[in-house]
């Protein structure tokens, strides 16, 4: 039987590319089983585009946006990582030239979106402007969603936040697309997997019990719920308490850290100062 190949475009706008980093040194799948193996039988990954780890330069390799978003479409996954510099038409967020002009990351997310199967926001930066996006957001940084929404495209988005994303967000994401079609991914109201981003950090903190009990630690290395010293687990949603990072070693709670509610809309200015309690009336 055919294997079915799904092209991927990655691109890259205001971001620390972290969220490449952590994708790249996923476990289980690795990259290369990924990209080079059916990870779901039958259905494959094709990475065409990826500025931070192809081999081609230049306006060739952009040519193979032009080509994918006029001889692939519908039948191509864009992936994009980093925030959407709008200001100046674009121009702060340019990722290459076309005929000699400036091609930036605004107009590349809008033409290869709307012929795209589907977009995957991944990040927080990109898929609701995150780091870049913050006060006074010079650039005028938004998300894909956004940017879509101005721009009246309809290709659904898929955001999956994170600073950065967890790489079984995005391989879990992607082989669902591959297996069981669009379809099959349940987004929230902003469009998260609920898989992944379905319940709250504190129902499944193990420091839940504390909390509950009124213990709460008063300085950063105490036992007791992190509440007072700025967690923000009590409205982020998502797995990380279950899933943890670095396959499977520690999550921010578990070394120490409270919660910096990374995947919530509101990061950061909403959820700072980090070590001070947020209020829902300050996030309102």
């Amino acid at each position: 039987m055919a294997t079915k190949e799904y092209p991927v475009v990655w691109l890259q706008g205001a971001g620390c590319t972290g969220c490449s980093v952590s994708v790249l040194n996923a476990v289980s799948p690795r990259i290369q089983n990924l990209l080079l193996d059916e990870v779901v039988p039958g259905h494959q990954l094709n990475l065409l585009f990826h500025a931070t780890i192809m081999a081609g330069e230049g306006e060739a390799v952009i040519e193979v946006l032009k080509d994918t978003e006029t001889n692939r479409k519908g039948g191509y996954i864009l992936v994009v990582e980093g925030a959407i510099p709008t200001a100046e038409d674009g121009l702060y967020g340019s990722i290459g030239e076309r005929g000699g002009r400036h091609l930036t990351i605004e107009q590349s997310v809008a033409q290869l979106g709307a012929n795209a199967l589907v977009t995957i926001a991944l990040g927080t930066c990109a898929a609701y402007g995150g780091i870049p996006a913050a006060k006074p957001n010079p650039t005028s940084c938004k998300g894909v969603k956004e940017v879509f929404d101005e721009k009246g495209i309809d290709t659904t988005v898929v955001n999956l936040p994170g600073c950065p994303v967890h790489p079984e967000w995005f391989t879990g994401t992607a082989s669902m697309v591959m297996f069981s079609g669009l379809g099959a991914v349940e987004l929230d109201n902003i469009c998260r997997p609920t898989l992944f981003y379905g319940q709250l950090i504190h129902e499944n903190c193990p420091r839940r019990a504390d909390f509950d009990k009124g213990k709460f630690a008063e300085k950063l290395g105490d036992e007791g719920c992190l509440y007072k010293l700025g967690c923000k687990g009590h409205y982020t949603n998502a797995d990380c308490a279950i899933r943890q990072w670095n396959n499977g070693v520690s999550w921010c709670i578990k070394a120490g850290s409270p919660c910096l509610g990374c995947v919530e809309p509101e990061f950061p200015d909403g959820t700072s100062p980090i070590y001070e309690i947020v209020t829902y009336e300050y996030l309102k």
